[in-house]
């Protein structure tokens, strides 16, 4: 089957789900909308939790022989796949434009980092190996088995669909697991094109099925999976709010989690820096993707003798990354504007100073908002504390290192932060004092390769992404002896 061969044509009919290998369109359908116009894109199937147990039954059978299958085959699925995707780019690109408003640049990180996780991934599998231990009982040995777990769910949000949504899967069935992934109902149609490019791949049915619903389905549907006696772990990205609905659901039916969650990753800003390099990799990390990304820089700490002047460099920088005249960056929706707005405006009223931008500037658009940069932000100001996820960066003056490390882990978020010094020594220093999943010396926070464990701390959650460690999350281990 050509996997995008009739959806990707017909955008008038609903995008269909994915179920044990085959395309379902559903009677009961939900509007998507563009950020960009604030008009329909397309309907979409909603699925049921009746169809949800089906996506679950279906796993649970290929799991019996997709659990045995060689790494050979894994390797040649997942090289197929990520040719698939590049071949595929500029329609997989469209989609996510369309649906989440994404700049070309943000999309093409997106594809790429896709694609090469894949290939990283697609080699690992012929890497995942045992142990034989020592017994104390004489004449007994015993071998340590490493086996997947069975049917994962896996939770996957809008904001980095490709990235997000196919490490949801990859790690997971690359360890022999089956999996049913549940797609963002803002960018169903990109969540569609994963499905439809491990189709095509030759990934064979019901190794993975990719659903969606309507927002007010999301309790019926994800407790209906939850709950199913053949889901045996589960894996959610998104806000940290929604993150503890689900961890308390699975830990009600005892099942393990990996969580990647919300952030509000500081960048701290030595005295010794190169104020210029630090200034560009705030703003990119603070204004990519109009700051919808949870490891986006929210707060920098900066060194009081070079706060005025990182702070003209850094109005510079940002101005490069978003002209003063260019429309302003794309919010896939209403409420993250108005929550921006909101928390800035709060900050401004208890005497925060304003560096760049209009707290109070409205676009004529609900889905945009221009970039700001704002000082003396305080604890008593909401936006402290509270993750914005928008464009905007807060500056705090230093005295020192101490104080910025206080700063930094003054959260309950722990998953990406940066450190901005010419010595190396002291970045080190600095961020084993940091308690987050990741600290970046001189670059920005927003960091993730296929190389690299990603993951988090406290409400940043737990377990880990990518490599090898990716697919240990999905393993569990077993324990044989026998008598010699």
């Amino acid at each position: 089957m050509n996997g995008h061969s009739n959806a990707t044509e017909k955008s008038s009919d609903p995008v269909p789900l994915w179920i044990g290998g085959k395309e379902v369109t559903t009677s009961t359908t939900f509007d998507v909308t563009s950020p960009a116009t604030g008009q329909k894109l397309w309907s979409s199937s909603s699925v049921s939790p009746e169809q949800a147990v089906e996506a679950i039954e279906a796993a649970k059978t290929a799991f019996k022989t997709w659990c045995k299958a060689k790494p050979a085959q894994i390797r040649t699925i997942l090289l197929k796949a990520a040719d698939i995707l590049d071949a595929r780019k500029d329609e997989i690109a469209g989609y996510m434009m369309q649906e989440t408003g994404a700049l070309e640049n943000f999309i093409q990180f997106n594809l790429q980092v896709t694609a090469e996780n894949f290939r990283d991934v697609a080699g690992r599998a012929a890497n995942i190996t045992g142990a034989i231990p020592q017994t104390g009982t004489p004449g007994q040995a015993a071998l340590l088995f490493k086996e997947p777990y069975g049917v994962v769910f896996g939770i996957a949000p809008w904001n980095a669909p490709l990235i997000l949504g196919s490490r949801a899967f990859l790690y997971a069935i690359a360890g022999g697991n089956t999996v049913v992934l549940k797609g963002s109902e803002l960018s169903p149609r990109t969540y569609w094109a994963l499905g439809s490019v491990m189709k095509e791949a030759g990934l064979p049915d019901g190794v993975l099925s990719v659903i969606y619903h309507r927002t007010s389905d999301a309790a019926a549907v994800t407790e209906r999976v939850i709950e199913h006696a053949a889901v045996r772990k589960v894996n959610f990205t998104g806000s940290t709010g929604t993150g503890a609905i689900i961890a308390a659901k699975a830990g009600k039916e005892l099942k393990p989690v990996l969580m990647e969650l919300g952030g509000k990753a500081s960048a701290i800003v030595c005295e010794d820096a190169n104020i210029e390099n630090a200034a560009m990799q705030v703003a990119l990390g603070s204004f990519l993707h109009a700051g919808q990304i949870c490891m986006a820089t929210e707060r920098v700490l900066v060194h009081r003798k070079i706060l005025d002047q990182f702070a003209e460099a850094l109005k510079s920088a940002s101005k490069k990354i978003y002209a003063p005249d260019a429309e302003a960056p794309l919010l896939v929706a209403t409420g993250g504007v108005e929550k921006s707005h909101k928390l800035l405006i709060d900050a401004e009223s208890k005497g925060a100073k304003v560096w760049y931008g209009d707290v109070k500037d409205k676009e004529q658009s609900a889905y945009r908002i221009r970039p700001v940069i704002i000082s003396d932000v305080r604890k008593e100001m909401d936006i402290y504390y509270t993750e914005s996820f928008g464009p905007s960066v807060s500056l705090i003056a230093v005295e020192s290192d101490e104080d910025a490390i206080e700063i930094a882990n003054d959260t309950e978020y722990g998953l990406s932060g940066a450190v901005f010094t010419e010595s190396l020594g002291r970045g080190l220093k600095i961020a084993k004092e940091i308690d987050s999943g990741a600290i970046h010396i001189n670059s920005m926070t927003v960091h993730d390769e296929s190389m690299l464990p990603h993951g988090g701390v406290k409400k940043s959650g737990w377990g880990r992404f990518n490599a090898q460690w990716g697919i240990e999350e999905f393993l569990k281990l077993k324990t044989v002896t026998y008598m010699e």
